[in-house]
């Protein structure tokens, strides 16, 4: 039983950094705009907050630092793809490659920093219950903020106006921009909003989950969060819930591995990218399933005017 609860508490773990960026994402792709440059925003936004709290010795400075990081860059994407009308695909695929490179010219003094001790959070009396204490009750507070952000989301999306003028413009841009809506500069507000939340899931990656940096140590974590949302069929919730099941899967290697389960380490590493690929055929099996679901403009420019 303590060790299904350490793997329930590492589940949660692993899988927030893949719910904060998949419903960053999630943001994008509701307003019309596929962003593949996420594994770069978060490989930057890893070393920023990393060594922001390497050099003041707080991890939220770290997350800030990352959010900013990832910000900056999603605005220079935006530029180029909403008003310079660039090809999306191409933008993203060369950010994420800007990414892994810059941060790994970054990083470079940062390979052999470490960080202070962690700080070991517990909920009152809730922790102290046996096995859902240790399991659920004994996280980073940014395990909960993550819960708590898909269930804002959520609301926002569907229970205010902002959020249907959102799905609007994801929807009918041509619609929205003739009932009066500023299109583009929502779009651009949604991919900087989705950036910022890829930066705050590198630097929770770098400043809690692994605290240490190794260039390249979002190791494909981006790409499964951009198939997240296809897999949560751009749902908050399902995010959350995809999330967690890649974590579990990722979690899952290390628990068998000390349990003496004798299958090769090779196989049990690229257990989260083969379940990842698996889905994503299940879910294209049902072309009509998928287009039913997906945002109708997403991916597709937008010309004020014509």
């Amino acid at each position: 039983m303590d060790g299904l609860a350490l793997l329930l508490a590492a589940t949660l773990n692993a899988g927030t950094a893949l719910a904060i960026a998949g419903i960053g994402l999630l943001i994008n792709e509701r307003a019309g705009v596929i962003n593949l440059g996420a594994e770069g925003l978060m490989l930057v936004a890893a070393i920023a907050g990393f060594a922001t709290t390497v050099h003041t010795g707080s991890s939220w400075l770290g997350f800030g630092a990352g959010m900013l990081s990832g910000a900056v860059l999603a605005s220079l994407f935006g530029l180029l793809v909403i008003w310079l009308n660039t090809n999306q695909v191409a933008t993203g695929l060369a950010l994420s490659l800007f990414g892994g490179g810059f941060s790994a010219f970054l990083g470079i003094r940062y390979v052999q920093e470490k960080l202070g001790e962690q700080v070991q959070f517990h909920v009152p009396l809730l922790g102290d219950l046996p096995f859902i204490g240790p399991a659920l009750f004994r996280q980073h507070p940014m395990v909960y903020i993550a819960i708590v952000l898909t269930a804002l989301l959520a609301w926002f999306l569907y229970r205010t106006r902002a959020g249907l003028v959102l799905r609007a413009v994801g929807e009918s841009p041509e619609s929205a921009h003739a009932l009066g809506y500023p299109v583009r500069r929502i779009r651009l507000a949604a991919v900087v909003v989705g950036g910022a939340m890829c930066g705050l899931a590198g630097s929770y990656i770098s400043v809690i989950y692994t605290p240490l940096w190794v260039e390249g140590m979002i190791a494909g974590k981006g790409w499964i969060a951009l198939a997240l949302t296809t897999f949560a069929t751009w749902r908050p919730a399902r995010v959350l819930l995809g999330a967690y099941l890649f974590g579990g899967v990722t979690m899952l290697q290390f628990y068998l591995q000390g349990n003496g389960v004798h299958i090769p380490v090779q196989f049990l590493g690229m257990l989260p990218y083969l379940s990842t690929v698996v889905v994503l055929v299940l879910i294209s099996s049902n072309a009509n399933w998928v287009r039913a679901n997906m945002p109708a403009s997403l991916g597709k420019p937008f010309f004020p005017g014509s």
